[in-house]
C-alpha cells in the first residue's frame, strides 16, 4: 500500500482491561469475580495453569507502564474499573479500591495520557452471579448503582466513559457456546443475558445523563459503548439460505448494538425471529422507554477478524440450540495460525463505510486491534529482542485501511492497540502474545520492547503510515 497520513487530531493509544492486567485479585477489599472463581475452582482450564491472580502485575507496575506508553509517543489508553474492586457486596464504595483508581488516573494525567474508562469488561462479581447473573434483572439494577457510584467518584477526573466492552461476547461464551465459566450451552440463557445487558447499558447511560445534568461530571465528558464489530460476509453467489444466515448473524452481533447505541431500540426483525424460535427476549412493560436511554455519544470498535458465514447444514446443534449459520471458509483468506483468526484489514474499512452510509452522524474509534502470536520467544535475536515484523505488517495494513476510510468520509477519530504490553487473556492466559512490549514471566514480569516498538513510536509521532 502507498504511504498514507492520518489526521493531526487522530489519537493513538493502548487498550487493556482491569481483570487482564491489574492482578491483586484478593487484596484491598476486592471481591471475587468470575475469573477469580474459575481460577480457584479449576486452574487446569487455563493455559499453563495461569489463572487471574497476577494479570501482568499492572497494580505494582502502573507507573512504569504509563511511562512506557508515553515514551512510545502515545496520548491515551483505555482500561476498565473492576466492579469487584470498586464496590463492596452491599453496593457501597470500597475506599481502598477507589484510592487505587484515583492514584492510577493521577499518574496518567502526570504522564500526559488521557484515560478512557470502561465500566464492565467481563468481570461480574461472583456473588451477583450466584444470585442469577445476567439472567436476572437484579444484576441490571446493581450495575446501574455501580455506574452511578463510579461516575460520582471519578466524574471530575475522567472524560471518556464506556458502559460495556464487547457486550455480545459474554452471552456467547458464558451461556451459549460454553467456553467460559460456568460453561453453559443454552441459547435461551444467552438471549436473556444479552437482553439484560442491553437494559443495563441503557440504565447506565441514563445514570450518566443524570450525573451530567447535576454537574457531577466534566463538562467535556462523553459516553460510549465498545463493541466487537466484525463485518459479516457470505459467499459471492449466495443462496437465500446464505443471506438468511448473514441477516441473523449480523443482527445478533452487530445491528443489535448499533441500533441500541444510535436509535435506542433493538432490531425488530431479530426480535421477531427469536420469538418465532421460542426464545423471546424477557421484555417487561416500560422496557422500550428504558432502551431509548441507550443512545450514546460515540462508539468504540474492536476489530480483529471478519465473520464469514453460510447457511447451516442442520437446524440445531448437539445441545438443541438453534443454528443460524456455519463458518464459511473464504478461498483467499490469510490466517493467523496461532489464534485461528483470519487477517482481513479491509474489514475495518467496510465497517467505516457502513457507519458513513447508515449512521452518518456517528463518531467512532478503533478501540481494539492487534495480533496475538504463540511462541514469540522463538523469535529472539542474538541480543534477546523479539523480532516481530509480522506485528508491524498487521498494524500497518489496518492503519492504512483506516486512513482510506477517513479519506472516504468515515468519522474515525483514533486507534488503540490491544495488548500493547503483553497481558493475561482469559483462559488462554499468556498463550498468544499481542504486545509491542514483552512481559517476561520468568523474570519477575519484566518489560522489554520488541523490535516493533520503534516502528510504532515513529507512526505515533508522524501520523504517517509507511
Amino acid at each position: 500500500m502507498a504511504e498514507l497520513t492520518l489526521p493531526k487530531d487522530f489519537f493513538f493509544g493502548a487498550a487493556m482491561s482491569g481483570p487482564q492486567t491489574e492482578g491483586g485479585w484478593n487484596v484491598g477489599g476486592k471481591l471475587e469475580n468470575l475469573w477469580d472463581t474459575w481460577s480457584n475452582e479449576d486452574i487446569g482450564a487455563f493455559h499453563n495453569r495461569v489463572g487471574s491472580y497476577v494479570g501482568n502485575d499492572f497494580m505494582h507496575r502502573y507507573q512504569e507502564d504509563l511511562a512506557i506508553l508515553k515514551g512510545l509517543g502515545l496520548d491515551s489508553f483505555r482500561t476498565s474499573i473492576q466492579w469487584s474492586r470498586l464496590l463492596d457486596a452491599d453496593g457501597n464504595v470500597n475506599p481502598e479500591g477507589a484510592a487505587w483508581y484515583h492514584e492510577l488516573f493521577r499518574a496518567a494525567r502526570e504522564e500526559g495520557l488521557e484515560p478512557f474508562v470502561t465500566l464492565y469488561h467481563f468481570d461480574l462479581p461472583t456473588f451477583l452471579f450466584r444470585r442469577g447473573g445476567w439472567e436476572s434483572r437484579e444484576t441490571c439494577e446493581a450495575y446501574a448503582n455501580y455506574v452511578e457510584k463510579a461516575l460520582h467518584e471519578f466524574g471530575k477526573e475522567i472524560r471518556y466513559w464506556f458502559t460495556f466492552n464487547e457486550p455480545s461476547v459474554e452471552p456467547e461464551n458464558r451461556y451459549w457456546h460454553g467456553g467460559w465459566y460456568p460453561q453453559h450451552h443454552s441459547f435461551r440463557e444467552a438471549v436473556v443475558a444479552q437482553y439484560n445487558i442491553s437494559i443495563a447499558h441503557a440504565l447506565g447511560v441514563a445514570r450518566y445523563r443524570a450525573a451530567r445534568e447535576e454537574g457531577s461530571l466534566r463538562p467535556d465528558a462523553r459516553i460510549g459503548i465498545v463493541c466487537n464489530f466484525s463485518p459479516s460476509y457470505t459467499k459471492e453467489d449466495p443462496s437465500e439460505a446464505d443471506l438468511e444466515a448473514l441477516r441473523m448473524n449480523d443482527g445478533l452481533t452487530t445491528r443489535w448494538w448499533l441500533d441500541l447505541a444510535t436509535k435506542g431500540s433493538l432490531p425488530a426483525d431479530v426480535l421477531e425471529t427469536l420469538a418465532r424460535l421460542g426464545t423471546p427476549v424477557p421484555a417487561r412493560p416500560g422496557d422500550e422507554e428504558v432502551l431509548r436511554s441507550g443512545v450514546v455519544d460515540w462508539l468504540g470498535c474492536n476489530y480483529y477478524q471478519p465473520c464469514r458465514v453460510q447457511a447451516p447444514s442442520r437446524d440445531r446443534d448437539e445441545w438443541g440450540n438453534p443454528l443460524f449459520a456455519e463458518p464459511y471458509v473464504w478461498p483467499e483468506r490469510v490466517m493467523n495460525e496461532s489464534r485461528g483468526w483470519e487477517i482481513y484489514p479491509k474489514g475495518i474499512y467496510d465497517f467505516g463505510m457502513k457507519c458513513r452510509d447508515e449512521y452518518p452522524n456517528l463518531e467512532w474509534f478503533v478501540s481494539e486491534n492487534g495480533i496475538g502470536i504463540e511462541g514469540e520467544y522463538k523469535n529472539r535475536d542474538a541480543g534477546g529482542q523479539i523480532q516481530d515484523d509480522y506485528r508491524v505488517d498487521f498494524v500497518r495494513d489496518h492503519l492504512s485501511w483506516i486512513a482510506r476510510a477517513i479519506n472516504d468520509g468515515a468519522k474515525c477519530r483514533g486507534y488503540h492497540y490491544w495488548g500493547l504490553i503483553d497481558n493475561w487473556s482469559w483462559a488462554n492466559a499468556f498463550k498468544n502474545r499481542y504486545g509491542f512490549i514483552e512481559v517476561d514471566l520468568m523474570e519477575n514480569y519484566d518489560r522489554r520492547p520488541k523490535e516493533s516498538a520503534a516502528w510504532l513510536k515513529e507512526v505515533a509521532a508522524t501520523h504517517v503510515v509507511k
